[in-house]
């Protein structure tokens, strides 16, 4: 133990520890690896990517917008007084869905991801989400200048899954007919090309993982009783069939 003692003051004495004050800082010291001790700006820099890194992941969510474009007018049947007052729902769907988007954002970063609140939330978007894109598919497909059904690959379609286009409508129209509130909605397998017609209850039940929409009919009884009485929802259906816009149905078939 003496000796080791003995050891070490010679080695203090031959490597004498430089003591400075406050006032007199030390320089940056040199080690053999090439190793530099940070500056004080070093230290900045780190501060500011935090930081920067720290506002992207607050960024605020992109809203949905109001699509004004995919309006109709002056429909066959359906009056501009019945689509006024509908398209007042699908507003109410975009704001909506804004508002959960920045409730549950909110809540996210709050750390209340547990809360009941927050999972009630979450059930309540797929609602109100599939309200606001069902209803830019349905008036999307609507038009006083509507054409008729055109497309041959449609049309071959249509007849290979009904045998005939009057088949089809009269299938859609029953599925329109559907003692619920709801939808009907001519679907797409994209991996197949096959054409199904089906009734999507409310705006969720029933929705076809994966198969793509390309004509929606809403069936709610909002879409119809400013021009007719809730009884007369095969009246309704006849009208949209009048309005339908094949050209965008026949676009979104080939899309």
């Amino acid at each position: 133990m003496k000796n080791l003692i003995k050891i070490l003051c010679i080695f203090v004495m031959l490597n004498p520890i430089n003591i400075t004050s406050k006032n007199n800082p030390p320089k940056n010291i040199k080690i053999d690896s090439g190793i530099k001790t940070p500056e004080i700006n070093d230290f900045e820099e780190i501060t500011i990517i935090k930081t920067k890194n720290k506002k992207e992941k607050n960024m605020k969510i992109e809203e949905y917008k109001i699509k004004q474009e995919i309006k109709p007018a002056s429909l066959s049947g359906i009056s501009d007084n019945q689509i006024n007052d509908h398209w007042k729902l699908y507003e109410g769907y975009v704001k909506q869905v804004n508002s959960l988007n920045a409730e549950l954002q909110k809540m996210a970063q709050d750390g209340k991801v547990n809360e009941l609140i927050y999972s009630d939330r979450r059930r309540r978007y797929g609602f109100e989400y599939n309200g606001m894109i069902l209803h830019e598919y349905y008036f999307g497909n609507l038009s006083a200048a509507s054409q008729k059904l055109s497309d041959p690959d449609l049309i071959k379609a249509i007849e290979e899954a009904w045998g005939s286009f009057d088949k089809w409508k009269e299938d859609f129209i029953a599925t329109g007919k559907t003692r619920s509130i709801g939808w009907a909605i001519l679907y797409m397998d994209p991996q197949t090309k096959k054409l199904t017609n089906h009734f999507i209850a409310e705006h969720q039940d029933g929705i076809i993982s994966g198969f793509k929409p390309i004509l929606v009919m809403d069936v709610w009884e909002h879409a119809y009783m400013v021009d007719h009485s809730a009884t007369d929802r095969a009246k309704y259906i006849d009208a949209f069939l009048q309005n339908v816009d094949w050209s965008t149905v026949e676009e979104r078939f080939n899309k």
